[in-house]
């Protein structure tokens, strides 16, 4: 049984930090595609960045470039987020997904996700 727990979620002032960890457990093989997603009230979830399996391939939404940074701890099997100069645009619950492929932005696309957790950035 697959399960992902996010967790780092919280309350930042504008121009924070914060840094969110998924830790993964049930994924068998390697080719599979880490990505954190998000969904604002009234949005749909969006693609904020994706790593596969390796740590080779790495993609960022263009809201996220420059600002966050994804990375993968195979050995602990976590996925985690660092977000820097936060935005009250980024106030969403932040979800990490999982898929057998390669890192795709459809949430659609992805087979296991988390519970999600919330990152409110205040202005």
């Amino acid at each position: 049984q697959v399960q992902l727990v996010e967790s780092g979620g919280g309350l930042v002032q504008a121009g924070g930090s914060l840094r969110l960890s998924c830790t993964a457990s049930g994924l068998t093989g390697s080719n599979i595609a880490m990505g954190w997603f998000r969904q604002a009230p009234g949005k749909e979830r969006e693609f904020v960045a994706g790593i596969s399996g390796r740590g080779s391939t790495i993609r960022y939404a263009d809201s996220a470039k420059g600002r966050f940074t994804i990375s993968a701890d195979n050995v602990k099997d976590t996925v985690s987020l660092q977000m820097t100069s936060l935005k009250p645009e980024d106030t969403a619950v932040y979800y990490c997904a999982s898929r057998y492929g390669a890192i795709a932005a459809p949430y659609a696309q992805y087979d296991y996700w988390g519970q999600g957790t919330q990152v409110t950035v205040s202005s």
